[in-house]
């Protein structure tokens, strides 16, 4: 298995395991009031903002532990460049990524349409962004398995 599968791989896992072990952490934090009320507005704002900087901050340490993990176990440095193959399949990944995010998106936005109570747009939302990042990694390891 390439260091790019491998890479895929952990990314896939650990977009799992950030996403829900934060949502288990958030839960429990939900406001009893009313769906409308500014302490559920709060709560929704601080979940999106405070999920977007776990994940930077647990992505870069789960970067750095695989690194130094792959490092010992196989005695070879990561890649150093990127070739035409990795740049194409970073951008089939990154396009696969974005059309979940807008399609999420845009369920999120017919969801007030249909007057749905706002904690259910953030819910779509929330869904869309973990959605995009999970279709980001299995797009990456599909085609590092199967080629492009």
């Amino acid at each position: 298995m390439t260091y790019q599968e491998k890479k895929s791989i952990v990314s896939l896992i650990s977009a799992i395991l950030i996403f829900a072990s934060y949502c288990l952490y958030m839960a429990p934090r939900y406001p009893d009031e009313g769906m409308a009320s500014a302490d559920t507005l709060r709560y929704w704002g601080t979940f999106v903002l405070m999920l977007a900087l776990f994940s930077v901050i647990a992505n870069i340490v789960i970067s750095i532990m695989f690194n130094i993990v792959y490092r010992v176990t196989t005695r070879e440095k990561e890649p150093s460049f990127a070739d035409e193959l990795d740049k194409l399949i970073d951008l089939k990944a990154f396009r696969n990524s974005f059309f979940a995010f807008i399609l999420g998106f845009l369920l999120a936005m017919g969801s007030l349409v249909a007057e749905q109570p706002i904690a259910v747009m953030f819910i779509i939302l929330i869904g869309a962004g973990f959605v995009s990042e999970v279709t980001g990694a299995v797009t990456r390891l599909y085609h590092y398995r199967k080629g492009v």
